[in-house]
């Protein structure tokens, strides 16, 4: 992306100079005008063959956790709230930042702020760590000189956002875990245990049940084809990972999902969970509502209940309430739908979205109970089932072992 570097009076007439990424000169001015800055030069930044800091730590550094974004959005809140200028802040929590990654992030924030560009200008430059989330609401919060209650929102927001994707991840782990033994169980027994029957099988001599004679000749086909079949396994993941990763092919999963009962409750519970949350955390900071539904629909999981995002935000931009259009969506619960229109209806649509998420991140607390409830037993069965059958497979001959003998 271009990077251009910028001059500009403010309403007070001070003169104030920075650097802004953007992907053109139309977007640098819009971005300007709407600091209330009024433009003397811009220029486009060539970039140098040499060392770039900024690519440096995007292409080779490690990750930044959201619990140490979390932490380091509250300790910055605080800090404000001491008085300190933004600069400082950002050296001393980059400093005593014990990941290399995110210490040389700060520090290079750091000093962009210092060369004259604004806080979340140079959040933008590091889009894996500072999401559009939370550079629009810091860009709201320094235009409404509210830094400090923004960025306290956004602890909080960021800490209940990891909380419901640690109750979505524990809901998976079980199930994949019990799935993964029953697949290693299984291979080691084909593996391992089979070949011992089949040598005593074929000393005795007769007819085999056919069961054991199918267990058998599953065990012979994977050990002769053991790495062919890791391949295809290999490949098969992939190529489903890929059709995944692309829009078509996620959308097709995402709405099967939504027509299997056992998970719908809790897709729709976690997509409301989180649109209020992110949704009543914008409005609240003083983002306009039409961005703050686009960015919040962008961070749903979902792409049927966003694209019903999607077009709530349509009918909200052609002057409707927003109510109706997220009716129409026959997605969201009616619970929700009334409580919006309460909201509206009053003026606090923020305030009762964030009574919306929290109310429905205990929902999602029971839904993943519920689900868990539901699926350990099924797996444990089924883990039993194809253990079990194999065993008998191969047990049935030595019920028969005295005819053999003879």
């Amino acid at each position: 992306m271009p990077t251009y570097a910028w001059e500009g009076k403010t309403r007070d007439g001070v003169i104030k100079r920075g650097v802004i990424e953007a992907l053109n000169q139309a977007s640098v001015e819009a971005v300007l005008r709407a600091q209330g800055i009024t433009i003397t030069s811009i220029k486009e930044k060539k970039e140098r063959a040499g060392f770039n800091l900024t690519e440096l730590i995007r292409r080779f550094t490690g990750k930044v956790k959201q619990k140490e974004l979390m932490v380091f959005t509250r300790q910055f809140a605080v800090m404000i709230g001491a008085g300190l200028p933004i600069n400082q802040c950002l050296e001393i929590l980059g400093i005593q930042q014990k990941n290399q990654t995110f210490k040389k992030i700060l520090l290079d924030v750091k000093a962009t702020v210092e060369g004259g560009s604004n806080l979340a200008d140079a959040l933008r430059k590091y889009p894996n760590v500072f999401d559009d989330l939370y550079v629009n609401l810091i860009a709201a919060a320094e235009m409404g000189g509210v830094m400090e209650q923004v960025l306290l929102r956004l602890a909080t927001y960021i800490e209940k956002a990891e909380k419901l994707k640690g109750q979505v991840k524990s809901a998976m782990t079980y199930p994949v875990i019990v799935l993964v033994v029953a697949v290693g169980v299984v291979a080691v027994i084909l593996t391992f245990v089979i070949p011992t029957f089949e040598k005593m099988f074929t000393g005795l001599g007769g007819n085999l049940p056919t069961p054991t004679r199918i267990v058998i000749n599953m065990s012979k086909f994977l050990r002769a084809n053991f790495y062919i079949i890791i391949i295809i396994g290999a490949g098969v993941f992939y190529g489903i990972r890929s059709i995944y990763k692309t829009q078509l092919g996620k959308r097709a999963v995402d709405s099967l999902l939504l027509k299997i009962p056992m998970f719908q409750s809790l897709i729709i519970k976690v997509a409301v969970a989180r649109f209020s949350r992110t949704l009543s955390t914008m409005l609240s900071s003083g983002v306009p509502i039409l961005e703050a539904i686009d960015i919040s629909a962008r961070g749903i999981g979902n792409t049927i209940v966003k694209e019903a995002i999607m077009k709530v935000k349509e009918g909200i931009a052609e002057g409707k309430q927003m109510v109706e259009p997220l009716k129409a969506t026959k997605i969201f619960p009616d619970m929700v739908i009334q409580m919006i229109a309460v909201g509206e209806q009053t003026g606090a649509l923020d305030q009762m979205l964030g009574k919306i998420a929290d109310f429905y991140d205990e929902e999602v607390d029971a839904a993943v109970a519920a689900l868990a409830s539901m699926i350990e037993p099924l797996m444990v069965v089924f883990l039993g089932g194809v253990v079990g059958a194999l065993l008998v497979s191969m047990y049935l001959p030595i019920f028969k072992l005295a005819t053999l003998i003879k």
